[in-house]
């Protein structure tokens, strides 16, 4: 009879303990990625051309990115702080001074609103352009789009953003210290502004539109640069993927100049994912920048450049992915170094990477 009175209150304490333990709102997290990538051209320096960023060491194995993440999550607050390491740290942060070098991200949010979603973030943030980012495993391919690598990958300012009841729509501005800058350039007293919005139609469809307006310059030779970027990304069924995007820029020529030099970059992309282990996935896309604003290639045509690739995911378990890609790029001038010091017009790269998070 003592039993039968004891169980059932132990069992009601138990429950109570267990709903008053609150889920942490400090999460660790990480990420590490190991690629190696075979360039055609052999280059002396092992170095790929300068306008690629993420996985840019080539004919060696390396590290492109690995991070240790704090998250601080609550309902009013939230917070982030990652430190990294890598080739992509190493070409992405060279601008940087210091320890700066190493700070993938690092910025407070606080909630404005009880009733509406809407956010105010400050310090160093994920770029608010492009549909690809640094963390290999959240891309459709393995490398980067011409479009990413040439757009920022972060910004440091502050951002308020706004997300409806429904989740459709998000809304965001920005006041930004620069073009992919933690630190501004020395002589620039002038902020940077961003824009976003994206819209989700249904489940199967997201629509994004972001923009940048500012110099990057130093006062004395400042050059005002307007810069879109527009995405969409479609579920065309319940294998098959498709990526469609659009940047275009324009920079004045000159301090108070009315003449802009323009650039511009379409690139579709095309997943299939047989199983929940196996994706493919090929890129076409094109990149003109025949003045230099972004990328400079010294040449009588400028940067004018297709490039077509082709991947073989394969998910070994939940928090591990092997990949396998083939890369062509094909410029109109020649501006490939090769092994003999010679230019070529083309770049081909066999890459694989191994990346685990946790």
């Amino acid at each position: 009879m003592e039993k039968l009175i004891f169980a059932p209150a132990l069992l009601l304490c138990t429950n109570a303990f267990a709903q008053d333990v609150k889920p942490s709102p400090i999460k660790v997290s990480g990420y590490l990625e190991a690629y190696y990538s075979y360039d055609l051209n052999k280059p002396v320096n092992n170095t790929r051309p300068s306008f690629i960023y993420s996985h840019n060491r080539a004919n060696e194995i390396n590290l492109n990115l690995g991070f240790i993440k704090a998250a601080y999550n609550t309902d009013q607050v939230r917070a982030n702080l990652s430190v990294a390491t890598g080739t992509y740290m190493n070409a992405n942060y060279a601008a940087e001074p210091g320890v700066l070098k190493n700070i993938y991200e690092a910025n407070i949010g606080v909630k404005l609103s009880k009733k509406s979603n809407l956010w105010l973030d400050a310090g160093i943030l994920p770029s608010h352009i492009g549909w690809e980012s640094a963390v290999g495993k959240d891309c459709w391919t393995l490398s980067r789009s011409l479009a990413a690598e040439n757009s920022p990958y972060f910004e440091t300012g502050v951002k308020v953003s706004y997300t409806s009841p429904n989740e459709r729509w998000f809304v965001a501005g920005l006041v930004l210290n620069g073009w992919q800058r933690i630190q501004r350039v020395d002589g620039n007293t002038t902020p940077a502004f961003g824009t976003q919005v994206t819209f989700k139609p249904s489940a199967k469809v997201t629509l994004n539109s972001s923009s940048f307006i500012g110099n990057d310059k130093p006062d004395s030779v400042r050059q005002m640069r307007y810069f879109h970027d527009l995405y969409g990304t479609f579920q065309l069924s319940s294998k098959f993927f498709a990526l469609a995007g659009f940047d275009i820029g324009i920079e004045q020529r000159g301090k108070g100049s009315g003449t802009y030099n323009s650039w511009y970059t379409p690139v579709v992309i095309l997943k299939y994912a047989p199983t929940t282990k196996v994706a493919l996935a090929a890129r076409a896309e094109y990149y003109d920048d025949k003045n230099g604003v972004i990328v400079s290639s010294g040449t009588p045509n400028g940067f004018k450049t297709w490039g077509f690739s082709a991947g073989f995911d394969y998910s070994i378990l939940d928090n591990v992915l092997w990949r396998l890609e083939v890369r062509d790029l094909h410029a109109k001038d020649e501006i490939f170094i090769k092994q003999d010091a010679n230019a070529g017009s083309n770049n081909m790269v066999l890459s694989t990477a191994l990346a685990i998070s946790f």
